[in-house]
């Protein structure tokens, strides 16, 4: 029987600056000395200094007597090897980027070895900052900013819907030609544009514009119209369950802040859904 993987916060004050923080969690916690120099690295270590917090990744970094460190200690999260993201442009104030199922736009307190952001910023050694998000299943392209003026740019984009974001997805059954569907997203307004690319007796591949950006939109609006896409966990049948989420956003474009001109991106065939190939 495997034993239940670790879970656990501790906040401790900083008493010795001739410490290391390494040094003060591995005798608070009696995790190995390796294991907590992981654990930062991955983003789990934060500390405190007057009214200011922020992850401590440097195992060598310099403390000082009234700090507090944090390790907020998640097996499972600290050993999860999601498949790395891919960077599709580089457009020097911000990048496009492949997401692999299973990686996160952002972290949380817990860790953020597993995304996205992380991924963006260890390969381009830039500051990174997320403008919009996909979920954790849904495989596609995302926008990350490195400077916080064309972040808040692309996020108002985003907002007056000014990016034309396309996506695809295998669904069960073979879904009519072309449909609209508005059902509200929790009580607000919401539309899908979904057109049948091809299918087989099984599956639709479908094309999908949406006009809004509701949490789960396209999932809650293919599943109440009785297309449930495959793999999905939480809208889904309870066939095809083996499935990763097949839901890509495939293409994005939109007019650049920077240079005022027509962007658009398209996601290489290799790496869009292939259930259907």
């Amino acid at each position: 029987m495997n034993p239940t993987p670790l879970h656990f916060e501790q906040h401790i004050p900083v008493t010795d600056d001739q410490l290391s923080a390494v040094d003060i969690l591995s005798a608070h916690t009696e995790l190995p000395k390796n294991t907590i120099k992981q654990a930062m690295q991955k983003g789990a270590v934060w500390l405190t200094r007057q009214q200011h917090t922020q992850r401590l990744r440097r195992a060598k970094s310099q403390l000082i007597a009234g700090d507090q460190l944090h390790l907020y200690y998640d097996e499972n999260i600290l050993t999860s090897e999601p498949a790395p993201a891919t960077m599709v442009a580089d457009e020097d104030h911000y990048s496009l980027w492949y997401k692999p199922y299973g990686v996160y736009c952002q972290g949380s307190k817990w860790g953020d070895h597993h995304t996205i952001h992380r991924m963006a910023e260890q390969q381009l050694q830039r500051p990174c900052f997320i403008v919009h998000r996909l979920d954790r299943a849904t495989t596609g392209l995302v926008i990350v900013a490195h400077k916080k003026k064309t972040a808040a740019a692309l996020a108002a984009l985003f907002e007056q819907r000014q990016i034309e974001k396309h996506y695809q997805a295998i669904v069960e059954g073979q879904f009519p030609a072309t449909q609209t569907l508005s059902m509200p997203i929790d009580e607000k307004p919401a539309a899908s544009h979904i057109r049948t690319l091809s299918s087989n007796q099984q599956f639709s591949r479908v094309h999908i514009a949406i006009e809004t950006g509701r949490k789960h939109q396209i999932r809650k609006h293919l599943s109440s119209a009785g297309y449930p896409i495959v793999g999905d966990r939480l809208y889904g049948s309870d066939q095809q369950q083996t499935q990763d989420l097949q839901l890509c956003c495939y293409q994005l474009k939109f007019q650049c802040p920077v240079s005022h001109q027509a962007k658009d991106y398209l996601l290489e065939d290799s790496l869009q859904l292939s259930l259907l190939d």
